[in-house]
């Protein structure tokens, strides 16, 4: 169980952070630029609300069965739900408090520090939340296809050998 768990929750952290340090700054300049969100939020809508298990065979074709096909599903899981939340909390902040932000002397970077991120961050955390609701489900599907350890897999192999006790367990567990 310990093996199992351990190594769906690295899968989980790894294609979690690969996500954020993508989807973050992503979201901050599709909220920025007027040009960026219009052409990318369309795209990112379709995305958001795909499933991640719809990834599954677009990611062991390109990356095989094992750890990087599982980390790309969990990746576009996360990657356009928390993208697009961001982009929805920086286009929140009001015109008026960044331009005030300008005035007072704030640079670029000041203005994305101390009040972009900020300002958009009850966006990002409701993005992280959602994208590793679905994050967790991708994994669970993803384990059962394309690799010999984890939680999926684990319930996967119970099913083989009709052991309902391990599949119930796992079930808690996930």
């Amino acid at each position: 169980l310990i093996a199992h768990v351990a190594a769906s929750m690295w899968r989980v952290l790894v294609g979690t952070v690969l996500a954020l340090v993508a989807a973050i700054p992503m979201g901050i300049a599709m909220g920025v630029s007027p040009g960026i969100s219009s052409f990318f939020t369309p795209i990112f809508r379709f995305f958001s609300v795909l499933a991640g298990i719809a990834w599954i065979p677009i990611a062991t074709l390109w990356f095989g069965y094992g750890f990087g096909a599982i980390v790309f599903v969990i990746f576009n899981a996360v990657f356009f739900v928390v993208t697009y939340n961001t982009l929805l909390g920086v286009a929140s902040i009001p015109m008026p408090l960044r331009h005030a932000a300008a005035s007072l002397g704030a640079g670029p970077w000041q203005l994305v520090t101390q009040v972009l991120l900020p300002g958009a961050l009850p966006n990002i955390v409701t993005g992280i939340r959602t994208g590793l609701g679905f994050a967790w489900r991708g994994l669970i599907a993803a384990e059962m296809i394309a690799t010999n350890v984890g939680l999926g897999y684990m319930l996967f192999v119970a099913r083989d050998f009709y052991r309902t006790e391990v599949i119930v367990f796992g079930m808690i567990v996930i």
